[in-house]
């Protein structure tokens, strides 16, 4: 094979592939069109897109400023690409109180609305898809949902549930300041000095909104849902 062959294959498959996974995508998504539910099909009517919540627009700048989209991705994949909708809520809760099976794949839509789509790099942490639901209902129950990301992002080595976190702490994100009167309704719950206490910024609020509005697994129409019906069959 001649240097020029090769370099002109290899230029063939990185175009091939530059197109297929960037291009592509890209035009396909900038301008999605709307997915009317069908009452017959879905139980409802209208068009589905996904509402979030909170200050999620100046937290997903914290959240990319930060790099967390380095460690956490947010894309419960297709079920031929990976386990993830059968990871523990994952994709969804497997027993809503109200709704029953919601885990489901990630679909384009989850991500409307939004200036970047957050998909992640890798996996070093878990995936953070349903993470809002996840602390609600798993991590917090009981508790205060809030209180619990403000204790993970100033001190992911300590938690009730016992674990080590690899996620690197975030006391930056918190201000030590003299308590006047009673102490703040968010402040930690650590020692930081007589008549002191660490509260969180304004980033840190707008992250820990962010993070709580992280819940994709509302009812996707049957059209963009091709999750297997039998989840617990699923290798």
């Amino acid at each position: 094979m001649s240097l020029r062959t090769f370099i002109l294959g290899l230029a063939s498959s990185f175009g091939v592939a530059w197109l297929a996974i960037i291009v592509i995508p890209f035009f396909k998504m900038r301008a999605l069109a709307p997915i009317a539910l069908s009452q017959t099909v879905d139980g409802a009517t209208g068009v589905f897109f996904p509402k979030r919540t909170g200050r999620v627009a100046d937290g997903a700048g914290v959240y990319a400023e930060n790099g967390c989209y380095l460690c956490h991705t947010q894309v419960v994949r297709p079920t031929y690409a990976g386990n993830d909708l059968y990871r523990p809520d994952w994709g969804g809760l497997k027993a809503d109180a109200e709704r029953g099976d919601t885990r489901r794949e990630t679909n384009a839509y989850d991500f409307y609305g939004e200036k970047f789509a957050q998909l992640g790099v890798m996996r070093i942490g878990p995936d953070l898809s349903n993470l809002g639901r996840r602390v609600e209902s798993i991590y917090a129950a009981g508790g205060d949902p809030a209180a619990w990301l403000y204790a993970h992002l100033y001190n992911p080595r300590v938690n009730p549930q016992g674990w080590q976190s690899t996620c690197p702490p975030h006391p930056f994100l918190f201000v030590k300041r003299e308590i006047k009167g009673s102490p703040s309704a968010d402040a930690l719950k650590v020692k930081v000095g007589r008549n002191h206490e660490l509260v969180p910024d304004s980033d840190a609020k707008a992250l820990v909104s962010y993070l709580l509005s992280l819940k994709k697994d509302h009812k996707a129409p049957a059209a963009l849902d091709f999750a297997p019906k039998n989840p617990e069959g699923a290798p």
